[in-house]
């Protein structure tokens, strides 16, 4: 039903009165004071239907609160205008916490309709099944984030963040605002260097959003710089400049005899196989063998004035420097030599019965300095 428009009674205006402002009538012709009350009339039915007009507009009601079903929130709280559109002079009220970021909430038609009357909103359910639902979208803290600020609280700890290697195994990442710009900050620190275990707080704030705060834990492994192998490297390889290459290693891994420096390695014989990428340990190496077993070997027997020489057999392998046994062929006799070379071994004088200066028949050539 419309509105009842306001009632307006008639009015007259006499031939005899005039419009403010208006001469006197009373000494004009009739026709004159006809055509006048004429146009007196017209303006004034004109103004009538103006006011009128005002009243009826003034009493027509305002648009009615319209709801809103999904509403994208960008920050922490609800406000009346997020559940309603049209709300009124309360629109900007805060009614309460929204959910958090990355989640939702679900308004149903009573609290709704609660609301609404509460606070003087124009609105009313068409059904039960109204409601409004809230998201405040969110995304994972960055992984890195995290890490960059574990590595900050690291180096505060006196340890040198570049060379550890983090692992935050079960790590999950807070949901933080999706336009938000987070700050995170590791604390409470407590690391055990012996073992490389950890655990921290992680705090992490960020515009328009309460600190959020997790525990992490996890392991750090400190790193040094070593010389490790390039590729799998069988027994018994002489190691060259290119075999090896600087890496960081587990810092656990570098023990008293472990190689550090590439020039220790090079030129040293592998005693058994090396993975790649595994550090050196000075077990692992040995001087080159230049002697293998069962080669045949030159026996030299140095003495002032003379240089013998025979043929051996060499019993055991030996590299530079090391006394292996060497079989004499002539005398069947097992003598004690020094590897000197590619197989070539040195007989010291008396190092075996009967295998002297004095006794050089035995060895197939005898050379006599000059």
């Amino acid at each position: 039903m419309s509105p009842a428009r306001p009632f307006i009674a008639p009015v007259s205006i006499p031939l005899s009165h005039s419009l403010p402002g208006a001469p006197l009538l009373a000494h004009a012709p009739l026709a004159t004071h006809a055509r006048l009350a004429t146009r007196a009339a017209l303006l004034t039915g004109a103004a009538l239907l103006l006011t009128a007009a005002m009243l009826s507009s003034a009493i027509v009601p305002t648009e009615a609160a319209t709801l809103r079903t999904m509403t994208t929130l960008h920050g922490p709280h609800v406000k009346l205008s997020d559940l309603f559109d049209d709300a009124g002079a309360k629109a900007d009220l805060v009614l309460g916490p929204g959910p958090a970021p990355g989640g939702r909430i679900v308004v149903g038609s009573a609290q709704l309709t609660a609301i609404a009357r509460q606070f003087a909103v124009d609105w009313r359910p068409a059904s039960s099944a109204d409601r409004a639902v809230l998201d405040w979208p969110g995304r994972p803290l960055p992984r890195e984030a995290a890490l960059g600020a574990l590595r900050e609280a690291i180096a505060a700890s006196g340890v040198t963040p570049d060379n550890c290697e983090i692992d935050l195994a079960g790590f999950t990442s807070p949901v933080i605002p999706l336009d938000g710009t987070p700050h995170p900050l590791v604390s409470q620190l407590a690391y055990d260097r012996t073992t490389g275990r950890f655990t921290a707080m992680l705090s992490v704030t960020a515009d328009g959003i309460d600190p959020i705060t997790a525990p992490i834990a996890g392991r750090i492994d400190e790193m040094i710089e070593l010389p490790v192998a390039t590729a799998k490297l069988p027994a018994g390889t002489v190691l060259r400049e290119e075999d090896l290459h600087l890496a960081h290693v587990r810092a656990a891994m570098a023990n008293r005899e472990v190689i550090h420096q590439a020039a220790d390695a090079i030129g040293l014989q592998l005693r058994h196989q090396i993975s790649a990428g595994q550090p050196l340990a000075q077990s692992d190496l040995a001087r080159p063998e230049l002697v293998r077993r069962g080669a045949d070997v030159l026996m030299l027997l140095d003495s002032p004035g003379i240089l013998l020489t025979a043929q051996g057999q060499a019993l055991e392998a030996g590299a530079v420097g090391e006394r292996i046994h060497v079989l004499n062929p002539v005398s069947r006799a097992v003598i004690e030599a020094e590897v000197i070379g590619t197989d070539r071994v040195r007989v010291a004088p008396g190092a075996s019965p009967g295998l002297n200066a004095s006794h050089g028949n035995r060895f197939a050539n005898q050379v006599i300095s000059p």
